[in-house]
């Protein structure tokens, strides 16, 4: 299962709960208990409880009215998230750094980061993006057009023989490393690779607004060749900004970090 570990630091200006995306209905707060308070003693029953267990690693809370206050807004927030994706069988709960430290280090260290706002519509939009593929197959002509119209993402195209190939599951787990951030897509059919001027098992990296693809030298490629070509070669991009992907717009560094544990 995955377990998500939000760090965030004092730098960091909770703001109102924004308005839902189509599509994603936000309720009132029904007023429930959800987040659990999460400890050496219960941490392992919760993380049998859920498919996805999210918990906000915070500071002992202190004795400033105002920090108290931002605390609480936190703790609505994370309810609020909670309440919507209770059916979807997610679960949410908090760790204090000085009560609960044998918990952060039960669990280890190796994650990836997440940066942006704070907002229960965005935390459930980066969570409903992990629970899907990592890797959206193109089978048809309509597809491919899609896939040609976005332009504005970093994103990645691969020619494999099946779903079966070891080259895709390699391809598959580099994807799983970039998720939600990076779009992966892959295609079997001949028809779309030849549209794409794509060879069997040879991955092309598109870069926003460019035209031409770089094709990653070296076919067929290991994980660790593609997620080291990626990392050398991301960089941020002037894009439009959207409501799904305000957990990427960096308002401070290092204010809010979002850590996946695979248990």
């Amino acid at each position: 299962m995955l377990s998500l570990w939000l760090f965030l630091l004092p730098c960091l200006s909770l703001v109102p709960l924004a308005p839902a995306e189509k599509g994603l209905e936000f309720p009132q707060y029904d007023g429930k208990d959800r987040v659990l308070d999460v400890n050496d003693k219960n941490y392992k029953k919760a993380l049998k409880k859920y498919s996805m267990l999210c918990l906000y690693y915070h500071e002992p809370v202190p004795d400033s009215k105002e920090l108290q206050k931002r605390h609480q807004m936190t703790e609505l927030v994370l309810e609020l998230a909670a309440q919507v994706l209770e059916e979807k069988d997610i679960g949410f709960g908090t760790v204090d750094s000085h009560k609960d430290a044998k918990v952060a280090k039960k669990l280890g260290q190796p994650c990836d980061r997440v940066d942006g706002l704070l907002s229960a519509n965005t935390l459930v939009e980066f969570l409903l993006d992990l629970l899907e593929e990592p890797v959206e197959v193109i089978g048809n002509a309509l597809e491919l057009r899609a896939f040609d119209r976005m332009e504005e993402d970093i994103r990645l195209i691969g020619y494999f023989k099946s779903e079966d190939s070891e080259h895709y599951e390699a391809f598959k787990e580099a994807a799983e490393q970039f998720q939600p951030y990076i779009k992966f897509f892959a295609t079997f059919e001949k028809s779309v690779a030849k549209e794409l001027t794509l060879r069997l098992n040879e991955v092309d990296f598109y870069e926003p607004f460019m035209e031409e693809p770089v094709t990653i030298p070296g076919r067929p490629h290991s994980e660790e060749v593609l997620v080291d070509f990626i990392t050398e070669h991301r960089r941020p991009t002037l894009r439009k900004l959207r409501a799904e992907d305000m957990f990427e717009t960096w308002v401070s560094d290092d204010c809010l970090e979002a850590k996946i544990h695979n248990t």
